[in-house]
C-alpha cells in the first residue's frame, strides 16, 4: 500500500515573487551561476523554456551526491507566482518515491515575501523517509538565490 505525503516549507525572502518565479521559470541558468555548488545544469530536452508541458532535467548535488531531476512543467501562474514541477525521472522517483511533485509558490505574508516550497509525494512502503533533507536543501537554495545581488 502506498503511503501518500505533503510536506510544506517557508522561507521569508527580499526579493519580489517575480524575481523567483522568473529565475526558476525562465532563467535555470542563472541559479546555475549563483549557486554552482549546488545546482549545475538544468537541460531543457522538449517545448519552449517555462512553458508548461516544457520537459527539463535539472542536475545538482544534495548530501554529498550529485544527483539529476527530469521533470515536467505541469502548471504555472504567473499572477500567483506559481511552478508546479512533476518529477518523472531521476533519484526521487526511480530510487525513492512512487510519485514526486514539487511546487514553488511566492506570496506576500504580511509586508515579507515568502517563497513556500510543496512536495506532494507517494511513498512505496514506510520505510522510505520523508523528504526532509530536500526541503533543506531547496530551501537553502532560495536563501542562497535571495541573497545574491540584485537580479
Amino acid at each position: 500500500m502506498a503511503l501518500s505525503g505533503k510536506l510544506i516549507g517557508y522561507v521569508e525572502i527580499s526579493k519580489t515573487g517575480d524575481v523567483f518565479h522568473d529565475l526558476f521559470r525562465h532563467k535555470p541558468h542563472e541559479i546555475v551561476a549563483i549557486t554552482p555548488e549546488k545546482v549545475h545544469d538544468c537541460e531543457l530536452h522538449e517545448g519552449e523554456r517555462g512553458d508548461v508541458g516544457s520537459v527539463i532535467t535539472w542536475h545538482y548535488t544534495h548530501e554529498g551526491k550529485k544527483k539529476f531531476s527530469k521533470q515536467i512543467i505541469e502548471a504555472v501562474n504567473e499572477e500567483n507566482h506559481m511552478i508546479v514541477f512533476k518529477v518523472i525521472g531521476g533519484d526521487l522517483v526511480d530510487e525513492l518515491y512512487k510519485t514526486f511533485t514539487i511546487i514553488l509558490h511566492v506570496e506576500q505574508k504580511g509586508d515579507k515575501p515568502v517563497a513556500t516550497w510543496t512536495f506532494e509525494f507517494e511513498r512505496p512502503n514506510e520505510s522510505v523517509p520523508y523528504p526532509t533533507s530536500l526541503m533543506d536543501y531547496l530551501s537553502n537554495l532560495v536563501k542562497d538565490l535571495d541573497a545574491h545581488g540584485k537580479h
